[in-house]
């Protein structure tokens, strides 16, 4: 289900048919130096992934993250989209892209049509935002999205910079 458009980019929920991607993108270097080793290591992996977490999130809390898709081609390009996590008060906004496709504004683009859909679709007050202490790339982006350095905070004993936007 096609949730958001820019100028360059369709984002949609993800489904099972999109495991393959899920695959190569959770095996990325940097998802797995910034976001973590998930595991996923083959089809049915990516599957379950799909099953258990971006889609389990929709019927829950009708969000979450979103696959993103050039127009051009229609080929998937990353993830972007809105996270309830347990051990956070707020919705946190999260991305991720192929290495091949970083540094080509996409992130930019996507994060902030989900940063407006959060707050104007969806009505959330609060958008938080968390990134290793040295993804220095992840935090420039949440600045220049409008989101701001609220310090440090402390999850499954590591330290993350914590970012946020108000409504």
């Amino acid at each position: 289900m096609k949730l958001l458009e820019t100028d360059r980019l369709i984002l949609r929920w993800l489904t099972p048919d999109d495991a393959a991607f899920i695959l190569k993108l959770l095996n990325e270097p940097a998802w797995i130096r910034y976001i973590g080793d998930k595991g996923v290591r083959t089809l049915d992996d990516a599957k379950n992934y799909i099953l258990t977490g971006p889609m389990k999130m929709y019927s829950q809390f009708g969000f979450g993250l979103f696959l993103v898709e050039r127009k051009e081609g229609s080929s998937p390009i990353g993830m972007c989209g809105l996270i309830k996590r347990d051990t956070l008060d707020n919705v946190d906004i999260g991305f991720a892209f192929l290495s091949r496709y970083q540094t080509h504004g996409y992130g930019f683009e996507s994060a902030s049509a989900t940063l407006k859909y959060g707050h104007e679709q969806l009505d959330m007050e609060r958008i938080l935002a968390i990134t290793s202490l040295d993804n220095h790339a992840c935090s420039r982006l949440l600045e220049k999205i409008g989101m701001k350095y609220e310090g440090t905070i402390l999850l499954d004993k590591e330290e993350l910079k914590l970012f946020a936007s108000e409504k």
